[in-house]
Order: structure tokens, then C-alpha cells, then sequence
């Protein structure tokens, strides 16, 4: 009677198939957030994002015990909402350990998507011992893995051509092949080590300025729940972050996004870094305390180099020379000359420490973190960048909150810098019923506030010259359907690059979601954004703005037709123009098939997409599949088609190889590119391969 008891139970979770490896592309709850970023930042890139994926494996393998989780613990999951968070935690609080998963279906803003989502990295009753396990069996029990990559662009680009003698025009050092290995061992989510290195293309390898073989070399030791006083313990390369990001935040931060009710910085304090951006992250060591139950206390110690153009001296005396920076370089590319008198010119020390009392109901913690250059930064003056940090030293504080009650829940962070200028940002988040959550944010980061690693939420980075408000709302009126939207406005008080005088903006966004258990899933959705900026072309004496305006529409269906084959298709419309004289509109149509049969070891990704758009200005960002724990989204402009193939090849468990070509063809230009990137034709091919095994 007992058996069938739990049977029925736990009846509407067999219709959750059963997955025997952990997805090898991101989520789309997490894609789609990635992509809003990049468009929010008016960037595209190319991530290794093994972190995120890496940690789904791990749950995957070790799934999380829900009872025992916490905030952080629930974040790092990045398959739930704040909101969704904050019902969850209050839920327990209430009603006390969840008995079986079915209850999660009483949780508001838990439908059967979410739980679908989240179910094969969660359980109920683990019984593992968290603090019982010694490192000698986390080595001898974990498991080790090895990445070998490699990546290059087929066509001759500029800086790969012959010096010619007549113009001693520069060329890159090395040769065009991007080069990635990477070795960790890991035990759960609690124990890791191991070493990533990288060459860029055009980078040396093994001679020129890189006789040490890469370019970039980053390690890491990392230590989780070790003991019930040592929470974490972190040596070599990782990442910190403290409250809202207002005075450091390390890890990747989510903007505004079609999840309108993710706003809150929530990751762990201390996690490891085993990523390939050479900027931002601490080395050295940092670790958090327990000293008793409701306290603890995080210290971090890092040294590092840093790349950055360096000023010469006034005076040809080396005794009395003092060197100084004009500014940083963030790319951590070192092909020419120029980059390669650029690297590792400036060292950088940091101290930083976090002291958090947690309350019943939320946590109050006390953060300081301190920096210091061997040189001094001494920016190029100009107009919008008075009010940067210059000097070799600079000290901030700051004091962040949490607070639960019912359905309601504040946060916030304040901040000050050692210019005596204060920051700071406010949220709430509320479930008014079971059908609606809502995000409210206001952020005040004056013009003359001063923080180096700072990455709050907000329209700009830098937590500087910004003050605005946020709504967000997501609202499930029947079930299956999903409506989503916020509104976002903010000021700049001081100017901006390119902005030469005080300007303000103006941001909507909807989508509206249906889902059909595992078959369907589609949305639509509408944004514009509105903001001030320089006149183009502007004949008279003084800069004046004007209003640049964005419009945005989508039309997405991504439809499974079998456990093997599923479908994505993809519609964008939108337009750009200011007040003078331009006007720029396009679209892009795109196609994708995924392929993963079950019984065999092949698997593949495909598209083929077409865009026509009038410029830069009316460009779209889609997420591209790529080798495992690696892809991009690049922004689609002009006009021409791109076309990309991924192949894996997966003939026993332990051991996976893939390959992956992408093309891209303009039809509106002769040329792809500019200075030593530039390409002399219409078509960019890229190829890539790479070889992972397990053991």
C-alpha cells in the first residue's frame, strides 16, 4: 500500500523522461539571458562557458539535495528565477523539508516547465555527509578530464600576409591556429584542480615572446564544505563576488533579459576560474570561515600582472624615472608588437574581506576590498572621464542585504569609495499570487564614484554615472502560457564616451512564451530601446544629442519531433534611426536542426541563415551551438547568409571528438574586416575540432 501510495505520489514526474548524459548545449532559459546581455552591451563574443555546463554535469552526477540547499546554492543551478528562489526558500521555511518532488508543483511560479528543467540535477535525499569525505578519497574517487581544441579562420587575413619591405606594415607574431588544452579533476561540486592554457590566433607558440609555449596559463585548487568551520577554500586562479557587485563581482552577471525577474546578484562568494579570460579574475588564495552558525568570514589575497599602455617617463634619469599607465588593455591579446610592449607592464595587488551575520530571514554582511598598482593609471584627460579613478591605490566598502518575509523579499547593497562618493542599489521582489511576480530595482551610482572590479545590474558597466529604475513582471495567466516583460529608465548625469553631454534613455520588453510538455516550445516578443547620443554628422561648432531609437521583434518555435530530431526556427524584424537622417531596417531568417540519436554515437547541429539589414545599428545576436562547453553569438548585419555544421562523434562514454566549420557570406561588401583582421573577399570561413576524454 505504501509503494503505491508513492507511485501516485510521485505520478505527474513520470512524464519526466530520464536523461543518461547531461545536455551537451545550454538550456534556453539560460541562452536567451546570454543573448539579451550582448545585446544589452552592444558586443558579441565567443565564450567558454565550461563553468555553467560543468556545473549541470555535476548535478547531473550529484544531484542537489533541495533540503539542504541554500540562496547560493539554488543560483548556481541558473535554471531558477529569483522569484522562483524566493518562493522556494519561503515554501520550507513554512511548511518544513519537502517530503516528496511533487510538492514543488504547490511552490507559486513553479509550473511543470520549471520542474521539467530542473529535475535531473535535483534530488530529496541525498545522504552523503558533506563534511565526513578526506581529500585522499575525493582524489581517488573523482574524475579527471582533458580538452585538446583548435580553431582557425581558412581565408588570409591581413596580419598572417608577408611584411612588405616597401611599407614595413606590422603582421602578427605567430601563426593563425587558436590552440586550447585543459586538464581538471574534480570530485561533486566540492573539490577541483587542475590547469588551462591558451594561445590566441596569432599569437606565438613556443618562440617570438612566447618561448614558454602559450600565451595565457591559469590553475587552480578548489575546496568546498570541507569541514564545518572552512566552508571554502580557493588557491590559484578564481573568482570572488561580493553583495550586488557594486564594489566586486568576478563571475559572469546577468543584465536585463526576458527573465524580468532575474535582477538580484546571488553566486557563491568564492568559485573556481578555470576559464580563458585573461582580466577577470583574482590569483592567489581566499577562503570563508565559519566561526559559529549564523557568521562567516571570507579573506582574499590576490597578485597579479596586467596589461596596459605605459607612459614614458619625463626624464631620461632611470633613477628618478617614474613610469605611469594611460589605461588597461582587457582583450589579453598579444600578436603585434604594440600588444606585446603592452603585456604584464602593471602589477596588481589586492586584499579583500566579507564579513556576513546571517538572520533568519535574510543576511547583513560587511565588505572592504582594497587595490594596489606598482604604477600609477594617469588617464588621457578628457571631458567624460574626469571623474575615473587615476592614482596606484584605491580602497572601497560597502554593506549588502537580504530580508524574506511572506512573499516579499529586499535586497540592496551600498557602497563607498575612497573619494567619499556612495552608491547604491535597492530591489524587491514579490510573488503577488501564484500567477504573477514582479521585480522592482533602483540603482544610484554617482559620477564620481570610483570601484575597479565593480559589476552591478544596471544599462552601462562600472557602476558609475547612473541612476534609474527597473520593473519587471512575469505573469502566467493559463497554463502553458507565460508573459514576461519589464521597463527599464535611467539618466546619465556627467557625459559618456561618445556622449557629450547628460543624457537619459528609456527600455520595454515582452515576450510571450508557450509550452507544450516536450514538444513545443515558442515565443514572440517586442523591444525598443530609446536613448541619447551624438548627433551623426554633426557640422556646427559644439556636439548635440539626439534620440537613437531600436525596435526589436521575434517569432521563435522550437518543436522535437522525435527523442532524436529537433527543430528551431527563428524570425527577426526590426528598425533603427535617430531624429536627423538615418534610418536602418532588416531581418534574419534562420534554420536549425538538432540531432542526437540515442542509439548511436553521431550526433550534429546545423543551420543555415539569411539576413538583410541596412547596417551595424539594426543588428541581431542568435546563439550559435559550438564544440562542447564553447560557443558563440555573433551579431548578424549587412546582408548574406551564414551556414555552420557541428559534428560529434561519441564512440564510448569516456571519450568524445567533435569538428564544427561556419561561413558566413556578404553580399553587399568586397572586403570582411579592417586592419589586420581584414579578409579580401565576401566569404569568413572558421573550423574547429576537439577531442575530450574522461577518465
Amino acid at each position: 500500500m505504501k509503494t503505491l501510495f508513492i507511485v501516485f505520489l510521485l505520478f505527474p514526474f513520470s512524464l519526466l523522461a530520464q536523461q543518461d548524459s547531461i545536455p551537451s548545449s545550454l538550456p534556453p532559459y539560460i541562452l536567451e539571458t546570454i543573448e539579451d546581455f550582448l545585446q544589452n552591451t552592444e558586443s558579441e563574443g565567443v565564450f567558454d562557458f565550461n563553468t555553467i555546463l560543468e556545473t549541470l554535469e555535476n548535478y547531473f552526477q550529484h544531484p542537489l539535495d533541495l533540503n539542504k540547499a541554500d540562496e547560493s546554492e539554488l543560483q548556481s543551478l541558473q535554471l531558477l528565477s529569483d522569484a522562483q528562489i524566493l518562493n522556494f526558500l519561503e515554501y520550507q521555511r513554512n511548511l518544513g523539508p519537502l517530503i516528496a518532488l511533487y510538492e514543488l508543483q504547490s511552490i507559486p511560479s513553479f509550473d511543470l516547465a520549471t520542474i521539467r528543467r530542473i529535475q535531473p540535477f535535483i534530488t530529496l535525499n541525498s545522504s552523503i555527509d558533506d563534511f565526513q569525505v578526506p581529500i585522499g578519497e575525493m582524489i581517488s574517487g573523482g574524475k579527471n578530464e582533458l580538452y585538446l581544441r583548435w580553431n582557425r579562420i581558412l581565408e588570409d587575413q591581413r596580419g598572417f600576409t608577408e611584411i612588405d619591405p616597401n611599407t614595413q606594415q606590422a603582421r602578427y607574431e605567430g601563426d593563425p591556429n587558436q590552440l586550447y588544452v585543459r586538464f581538471k579533476h574534480s570530485y561533486s561540486n566540492r573539490f577541483s584542480f587542475g590547469i588551462t592554457a591558451e594561445k590566441d590566433r596569432g599569437e606565438a607558440f613556443f618562440q617570438g615572446s612566447n618561448k614558454q609555449g602559450f600565451d595565457y596559463y591559469s590553475a587552480h585548487l578548489y575546496l568546498r564544505n570541507y569541514r564545518n568551520w572552512l566552508k571554502t577554500l580557493a588557491l590559484g586562479d578564481f573568482n570572488v563576488s561580493f553583495g550586488q557587485g557594486l564594489i566586486l563581482y568576478s563571475g559572469f552577471g546577468y543584465g536585463k533579459s526576458s527573465v524580468a525577474t532575474t535582477i538580484k546578484r546571488s553566486a557563491r562568494t568564492i568559485t573556481p576560474y578555470t576559464s580563458v579570460n585573461e582580466v577577470n579574475f583574482m590569483r592567489g588564495a581566499a577562503a570563508t570561515f565559519v566561526p559559529s552558525k549564523n557568521l562567516e568570514f571570507t579573506v582574499l589575497a590576490s597578485y597579479k600582472n596586467r596589461d596596459g599602455n605605459l607612459l614614458e617617463p619625463d626624464t631620461t634619469d632611470s633613477e628618478t624615472a617614474i613610469f605611469s599607465l594611460s589605461s588597461f588593455d582587457l582583450d589579453g591579446l598579444h600578436r603585434t608588437q604594440a600588444e606585446i610592449a603592452d603585456e604584464d607592464v602593471v602589477s596588481q595587488l589586492t586584499l579583500g574581506s566579507s564579513l556576513r551575520y546571517k538572520l533568519d530571514r535574510g543576511h547583513i554582511a560587511l565588505n572592504t576590498l582594497f587595490d594596489q598598482f606598482d604604477k600609477p593609471l594617469l588617464r588621457t584627460p578628457q571631458p567624460y572621464n574626469q571623474f575615473f579613478f587615476s592614482g596606484d591605490r584605491l580602497f572601497n566598502a560597502s554593506l549588502d542585504y537580504a530580508y524574506r518575509w511572506r512573499n516579499v523579499h529586499l535586497f540592496g547593497e551600498t557602497a563607498i569609495s575612497d573619494n567619499g562618493s556612495i552608491a547604491s542599489l535597492n530591489g524587491l521582489l514579490m510573488s503577488l499570487d501564484r500567477a504573477i511576480d514582479l521585480a522592482i530595482a533602483y540603482r544610484n551610482y554617482p559620477k564620481d564614484y570610483q570601484a575597479l572590479n565593480a559589476n552591478p545590474f544596471g544599462e552601462t558597466t562600472g557602476a558609475r554615472n547612473e541612476r534609474g529604475w527597473y520593473i519587471g513582471m512575469e505573469f502566467r495567466p493559463i497554463k502553458n502560457w507565460t508573459l514576461t516583460a519589464y521597463y527599464d529608465n535611467w539618466e546619465h548625469p556627467w557625459l559618456r564616451f561618445q556622449v557629450d553631454a547628460p543624457s537619459r534613455g528609456h527600455e520595454y520588453r515582452a515576450r510571450l512564451t508557450y509550452y507544450l510538455k516536450r514538444r513545443l516550445r515558442s515565443y514572440i516578443e517586442v523591444r525598443q530601446e530609446v536613448k541619447e547620443r551624438n548627433t551623426p554628422d554633426n557640422e556646427t561648432p559644439l556636439n548635440t544629442l539626439s534620440t537613437f531609437r531600436l525596435f526589436q521583434t521575434r517569432l521563435h518555435f522550437a518543436y522535437t519531433l522525435s527523442k532524436s530530431v529537433e527543430l528551431r526556427s527563428r524570425i527577426d524584424y526590426g528598425y533603427a534611426f535617430n531624429e536627423v537622417d538615418q534610418y536602418q531596417k532588416g531581418f534574419v531568417v534562420l534554420q536549425d536542426l538538432i540531432f542526437r540519436p540515442a542509439s548511436s554515437p553521431f550526433s550534429f547541429t546545423t543551420r543555415y541563415a539569411l539576413f538583410d539589414t541596412d547596417g551595424y545599428d539594426i543588428r541581431f545576436y542568435h546563439y550559435e551551438n559550438g564544440l562542447l562547453y564553447n560557443f558563440s553569438i555573433p551579431a548578424y548585419y549587412n546582408k548574406g547568409s551564414r551556414f555552420y555544421f557541428n559534428l560529434r562523434y561519441r564512440p564510448v562514454k569516456a571519450f568524445t571528438i567533435e569538428g564544427r566549420i561556419a561561413q558566413t557570406f556578404w553580399s553587399n561588401q568586397s572586403s570582411i574586416g579592417s586592419s589586420l583582421e581584414e579578409i579580401d573577399g565576401q566569404v569568413r570561413t572558421q573550423v574547429s575540432a576537439q577531442i575530450k576524454y574522461q577518465f
